[in-house]
Order: C-alpha cells, then sequence, then structure tokens
C-alpha cells in the first residue's frame, strides 16, 4: 500500500509569513502535500487563493482543499477556476469536496438552503467532470442549466481523480457512488474500515470501483497536554462525525502518532492529512522537523 503524508494548518485568519514558512518547510522536509481548510465565515481564508499562492513557492508538493464545499458554487466556474491553477501549478491538484459545515452563517454565504446541499453535489459533480473532459456541456437540471457550454483550460490530465468527505451513510453511499477517493476527518481506525467498506459497498453497487489507494483521513495530533478544552474539542468534532471516542483514538500526541497511523494503515486508508492542535506553532521549521521525525519515515518511498 502506497502511504501519503501531507499536513494541513490550523485554522486562522491567512498570514504571508506564516504561510511561507510552512509552505517551504513541507516541501523541504519531504512531505507529500499540503491542505487546507473551507469555511467562509470562519477563520480561513479562500482555498484556491491560498493554495496559488503556495503553488508559486513550490515545485514538488501537491495541493488540496480538505474539503471545498461544492453547494452553492457554479460548476462551470468551479470547473476553470481549478483547472487553472491546476495548470499553473504543473498538474499538482487534488480535489476534494463536501457539502460544507452544517453552520446557517456559511449556507448564507454560499446563498443556498440547507436542505438544497446534497442533491447540489449529486449535479455538480458529473458536470465538472464533462467540462473537465473538454466537452461542450448541454444538461438541464433542477440547479443547473447549459446549452453547449465548453470551459477552457482543461487540467494537465484530462481530468481529476476527485475525492469526497464525509461520514454519514448517505455521504459514503455518495462517495461510492460519484468520487475516486473517500477523505475521513476525526476518524479512528474502525470508523475508517467501516467507512471504507461502505464506500466499497456501494461503488459496487452501482457497478463501479474505488481504488485500494484512494481512502485518507484528515489527522489532527497534538504537541502538548490533553487539557479539559482540548479534549472537549476533540470529542465534540469526533462525535459530530462519527459518535463517542477516546480523545487518543482520534487525535494522538505525536509520540503517538505513528502507531496510530499504523492502525489507519491496516483498516485499509492510506493517505493522511496531519493537523495539529492548538493553533500555529511558533516556529514551523521547528514543528514539521518534529513531525518528519515522528513518522515521515512511514512514507512509502517515491
Amino acid at each position: 500500500m502506497i502511504v501519503r503524508i501531507g499536513f494541513m494548518p490550523p485554522a486562522a485568519p491567512p498570514d504571508r509569513d506564516d504561510l511561507t514558512a510552512l509552505v517551504l518547510g513541507l516541501e523541504r522536509e519531504g512531505f507529500d502535500s499540503l491542505w487546507v481548510s473551507e469555511r467562509p465565515t470562519g477563520p480561513t481564508g479562500d482555498p484556491v487563493v491560498t493554495l496559488t499562492y503556495a503553488a508559486a513557492l513550490t515545485t514538488r508538493i501537491k495541493l488540496g482543499p480538505a474539503v471545498m464545499a461544492l453547494p452553492g458554487r457554479p460548476p462551470a466556474l468551479v470547473a476553470q477556476e481549478l483547472a487553472s491553477l491546476d495548470r499553473l501549478s504543473g498538474g499538482r491538484l487534488l480535489p476534494a469536496f463536501g457539502l460544507g459545515v452544517r453552520h446557517a452563517g456559511d449556507q448564507q454565504a454560499y446563498g443556498i438552503r440547507r436542505e438544497d446541499r446534497a442533491p447540489m453535489l449529486d449535479e455538480a459533480l458529473p458536470l465538472l467532470r464533462r467540462f473537465w473532459a473538454g466537452e461542450e456541456v448541454v444538461h438541464h437540471g433542477r440547479f443547473y442549466g447549459y446549452d453547449g457550454v465548453r470551459i477552457d483550460p482543461q487540467p494537465v490530465k484530462g481530468g481529476f481523480d476527485v475525492w469526497l468527505g464525509g461520514a454519514s451513510d448517505a455521504e459514503l453511499r455518495r462517495t461510492g457512488r460519484l468520487s475516486d477517493g473517500w477523505l475521513a476527518s476525526f476518524t479512528t481506525p474502525a470508523e475508517g474500515e467501516r467507512g471504507r467498506l461502505a464506500v466499497q459497498r456501494a461503488a459496487a453497487e452501482a457497478g463501479r470501483e474505488v481504488e485500494e489507494e484512494h481512502f485518507g483521513a484528515v489527522v489532527p495530533y497534538r504537541t502538548g497536554p490533553l487539557t479539559p478544552e482540548l479534549e472537549k474539542r476533540i470529542m465534540g468534532a469526533a462525535r459530530r462525525v462519527h459518535g463517542p471516542a477516546a480523545p487518543d483514538d482520534v487525535a494522538p500526541a505525536l509520540d503517538a502518532l505513528e502507531p496510530h497511523l499504523k492502525r489507519l494503515v491496516e483498516a485499509g486508508l492510506s493517505k493522511f492529512v496531519l493537523v495539529p492542535l492548538g493553533g500555529r506553532p511558533a516556529d514551523w521549521d521547528a514543528e514539521l522537523a518534529a513531525v518528519r521525525d515522528a513518522v515521515l519515515h512511514l512514507q512509502t518511498r517515491r
């Protein structure tokens, strides 16, 4: 199984010097990829702008949103935006989509109703694939309509392996039916395996296959003590996604991160996005060196 380890900074307002230090450090230390989160009404920047800046600073690391909300974005414009970024980065973009956070402010920012999110994603994702293939799209659906619309440019490889997030039964079925990979979040090894099997069943029922190498997880870790505040945050996030779990089964300390990742690999997940809990580190060079020493040897050699 090919193991890859990427990194995502904690949610915070954009800071040029901070992002520059992180991105250059990831490239230097041998991490596989940079991922950024999205919350239009939260403390994060726009994912495409952030990844474009990172692309300009680097030549090797792959770039992805974890995850980008698709409902509320016009598919034709998303297709052009992401294909443009892919070409400017030399084919390094890894698109990953989701429904977006269940938050009234976010839904207002996207201009959608919560109950429309799932059917909008179901309709939009196949349209993205058609645009990226260079097709003149004719489509008349519930949310989108096109009469012979073609988008330029196309991605470097003529398309993308598109991943989806989410952990509910409906989201797992959609992942198997529509996507090329699954990116879990705040998952235990047991829940990761359950989700992987559910995605594979849904794919088989739809007459398709999600490759075994296309299962991963956003993995939070901590470097300080497990304070009551941090435990509440970890358990709250895990409960919203999967239900009750022990903190170490979701967000281990850095010195326990290696066995945690090995358990996830045994569960069938092999692409990991590490995110530090507790805010921005004071020194990215020291932080990334510590993570490198702890787990980067688990990456399959290129």
